[in-house]
């Protein structure tokens, strides 16, 4: 070995034949996933350091070990395949993590007759993990001596000077954390891991199952296959080590949000379909009733290549096609940003980590060096990567497969010069193959009315923006969909998971009276959504909106809100270095109030932390984040940031209209020091009048001393979402539980019961603004247990109010009170819809 401006010959770990990565019998490893590297048939039975450097990571079993050599290149040393499951049966580590070892040094030994007979292949690798920033050349090699000059490595330019400070950085920091997203470690998880480690000049990687990728290779990351709740090793290394690995830790340890919403269908849906003549059955994806004619979508098709083109002009088209892509994507990230949908910002920010993942572009660059068509190199980068990700054995990983091929149709129509284009009538049913989230964009923009997917999955990001966008849409519905002719009259019932073939006359009709009766009673709350919402015995019920920002309160006041019951603050808060200061927080503040007309505002004081965190407010990582420093609690923690908070909440005019509420209070010790703390910020600034104060009721404690919290406080609001996971012991993000976190069940409103009753003690009024106020059939039950306020997202302002309208409080209370004795959740929904049916 020698080592000659960063660049470094390696020597042979092992004796025997040399075999390509291609010929390994691993997909992950084959695929060039792990990184690109050669692979051994051992004759001997010890390993070999093949540089000097440092051991970074052994594994726990004994059969790998991870070397970084001087000039910063990471290499995995792996001997067998499977060997993992052996459990350290048949092998000894000579070395020890954090040790400097010679070239040539023996790292493990191992007993080749045992390993043989116990896994599935004897043939070891040699894996370079952070190819991004060298170039490897193997050697013409069919057999290999320990010692023998194997593969030549070389640091890219304008790499080598940053590998060289980052390898003579000693300071490391690693830590073990299991991974909170739903599905594992996919596309859009794994490209918040990158976009954070890019944040600092240390490297990064993570360790699975003895496998390890840079956390700057999207598909590196997704490859090691990382499922929901495992745990992995981060380690980082360079001058903020410390800094980057809380990071890090950060975000494997807090699931997306819009994670949470991904519907993942019964395993019944799937395993057992139906036979019925002229019904095609699939899965439901977003729910929905319609009719039209169905249309088929085609991908694009690439002649053959001959090869033989010129390598710069094809890399100069591939990268042109790539920028145009690129900014495609960053006007519509900007569009959902706009909107505020972070469902459609964390998807397209994936897409746009894909575009620069290295694997992907390394691949390219590849099949263009050997002569290779830019849209050939491109399909067949994809294509590899795409089998990759189907060959883990994950299906959510399998379905981020559809990203890739998302991206794969993008930049193809950009090197081929053709725009997005297909003419459809409006008002159709669109089938195709898998739909990409362009695709749907697209799609969506046309005003088509369903989508139907031969295959596809109920978690795709196409299901995901299906919903968002409310289109039904069908997945897995078989190959038979895409044989439909052209313009045939069809009936897409998402809810049924059933694409009817042939509807009659009749049944077309009757799907058209349904959208109309819907469509009509929509267009009357919506004139009506301004009126108060009276019950039929006279009860006013007051109906507001929950809101993130001014624009939110805006169409909240135009959609007949009849005020704001709770302005998330920490819209303010999030996405930046700097916490706002108090000017940009009061006129923050006015705006919303000033959106609202005359009607009253209710703001919460910033809920962060725990999984919730910011960037310039560093907390301890918690082992259970929803059970730590958050709310009211960090809030007194850190009193400088809530009393710059009330101070510009004081400062708002007319002050009469703001009202200030506390999240997460669970005595009323918590409630008192606020109020305190207020009137003597008030009295500060000259102010004779104080905003009223209210609590959220959303941890069981609350809800227990709610007459005891009503005798301070002005008003309590219940927030059913974190209440329900309280209660029932039950993370709502979990993916097996999710649907079991019910708001409905006894015991919640056994609870809601009791708030309504304390606070009516003293005279105060309770509102709901959790997820519970915006279930019609929900209503009765709040009113009829003493709620006299529904807080709702802005859209269903004028719903709820039209449901409030058609009940009698007095039966209402009659009713509700049985419902306290029902066994659970799936009962009280059965009696509701019994007792106060909805419209079809």
């Amino acid at each position: 070995m020698h080592n000659n401006n960063n660049d470094l010959t390696l020597s042979a770990p092992l004796s025997g034949p040399v075999l390509s990565l291609r010929s390994v019998p691993d997909p992950v490893f084959a695929s060039g996933a792990m990184g690109d590297g050669i692979a051994i048939d051992p004759l001997n039975n010890t390993l070999h350091a093949p540089c000097a450097g440092q051991v970074i990571q052994v594994a726990r079993t004994g059969h790998a070990v991870t070397l970084r050599a001087a000039n910063g290149a990471e290499l995995l040393l792996h001997l067998g395949l499977d060997t993992v499951e052996l459990q350290g049966e048949g092998f000894a580590l000579l070395v020890e993590e954090g040790q400097q070892v010679n070239a040539g040094q023996p790292l493990l030994w191992v007993d080749l007759d045992y390993v043989a007979q116990h896994c599935r292949s004897l043939i070891s690798l040699l894996i370079l993990t952070n190819g991004e920033g060298f170039d490897l050349r193997h050697l013409p090699l069919s057999s290999v001596k320990v010692g023998e000059p194997l593969l030549h490595i070389t640091p890219r330019a304008n790499q080598a000077a940053q590998a060289q400070t980052q390898a003579h950085s000693s300071e490391q920091a690693s830590a073990r954390i299991k991974v909170a997203h739903r599905g594992g470690l996919h596309a859009r998880p794994a490209a918040l891991v990158r976009q954070t480690a890019e944040g600092f000049s240390s490297r990064s990687q993570l360790i699975f199952k003895d496998q390890s990728a840079s956390c700057s290779s999207l598909m590196a990351l997704m490859g090691l296959g990382i499922g929901e709740q495992d745990e992995v090793l981060v380690s980082c290394q360079g001058a903020d080590c410390q800094e980057a690995l809380q990071a890090l830790l950060k975000t494997l340890g807090t699931a997306l949000a819009a994670d949470t919403h991904a519907a993942t269908p019964a395993p019944a849906q799937i395993a057992h379909r139906p036979t019925e003549d002229g019904v095609l059955h699939g899965v439901c994806a977003a729910p929905g009733l319609v009719s039209g004619p169905l249309f088929r979508l085609n991908a694009i098709a690439l002649p053959e290549d001959l090869g033989e083109h010129q390598p710069q002009a094809q890399r100069l088209a591939l990268s042109a096609a790539l920028d145009q892509v690129r900014r495609d994507i960053r006007h519509t990230l900007e569009q959902a940003r706009q909107r505020r949908n972070q469902e459609e910002q964390d998807i397209f920010n994936a897409h746009l980590a894909l575009l620069e993942d290295p694997t992907l572009l390394d691949a390219s660059d590849a099949a263009i060096a050997q002569g290779r068509a830019a849209t050939h190199a491109w399909s067949a980068a994809i294509t590899e990567q795409c089998q990759v990700l189907q060959q883990l054995g994950n299906p959510l990983l399998a379905e981020r497969a559809n990203d890739l091929r998302d991206l794969q149709q993008q930049v193809l129509r950009a090197l081929l010069g053709e725009a997005w284009h297909c003419d459809l009538p409006a008002g159709a049913i669109v089938a195709a193959e898998e739909l990409t989230p362009s695709d749907l964009l697209q799609l969506s923009a046309q005003g088509v009315a369903g989508l139907c997917m031969a295959a596809g999955g109920a978690t795709s990001h196409v299901a995901i923006l299906a919903r968002g966008k409310g289109l039904p849409c069908l997945v897995a519905l078989g190959q038979e969909v895409l044989g439909i002719g052209n313009g045939q009259q069809v009936v897409l019932d998402a809810d049924g998971g059933r694409l009817e073939l042939a509807p009659d006359p009749r049944r077309i009709e009757q799907v058209q009276q349904t959208a109309d009766s819907r469509r009509q009673r929509r267009q009357s709350q919506q004139q009506q959504a301004h009126a108060s919402a009276l019950t039929r015995d006279g009860q006013q019920i007051e109906v507001a909106a929950n809101v993130a920002s001014s624009e939110e309160a805006r169409e909240a006041h135009q959609g007949g809100a009849d005020g704001v019951g709770l302005l998330r603050t920490e819209f303010l808060f999030v996405d930046r270095h700097s916490a706002p200061d108090e000017v940009e927080q009061r006129q923050a503040y006015q705006a919303v109030l000033d959106a609202m007309g005359d009607k009253p505002v209710i703001i919460r004081t910033i809920d962060v932390g725990g999984d919730k965190q910011l960037d310039y407010l560093p907390l301890p990582v918690e082992a259970n984040p929803v059970l730590g420093l958050r709310g009211i609690r960090l809030a007194l923690a850190r009193p400088e940031l809530l009393d710059q908070q009330l101070r510009a909440l004081l400062q708002v005019t007319p002050l009469q209209r703001c009202r200030v509420m506390l999240p997460m209070v669970t005595e009323v010790a918590e409630l008192l020091q606020i109020r305190q703390r207020l009137d003597a910020l008030a009295a500060e600034l000259g102010l004779a009048q104080r905003p009223e104060l209210g609590v959220m009721i959303e941890v069981p404690a609350a809800a227990l001393m709610a007459e005891q919290l009503a005798e301070h406080a002005d008003f309590l609001s219940i927030g059913t979402n974190d209440l329900s996971q309280y209660t029932l012991a039950m993370d709502r993000d979990h993916a097996g539980l999710a649907a079991r976190v019910d708001a409905l069940h006894p015991a919640l409103l056994r609870l809601i019961a009791q708030t309504c009753a304390g606070a009516a003690r003293h005279g105060r009024w309770v509102g709901v603004c959790g997820a519970l106020a915006c279930d019609p059939l929900a209503t009765p039950v709040l009113i009829g247990l003493g709620v006299s306020e529904l807080s709702v997202s802005p859209p269903q302002v004028g719903e709820i109010k039209d449901r409030v309208r058609q009940l009698d409080a007095a039966e209402c209370r009659h009713l509700a009170q049985s419902l306290l004795n029902l066994p659970g959740a799936a009962a009280v929904r059965q009696a509701c819809a019994r007792h106060w049916p909805l419209h079809p």
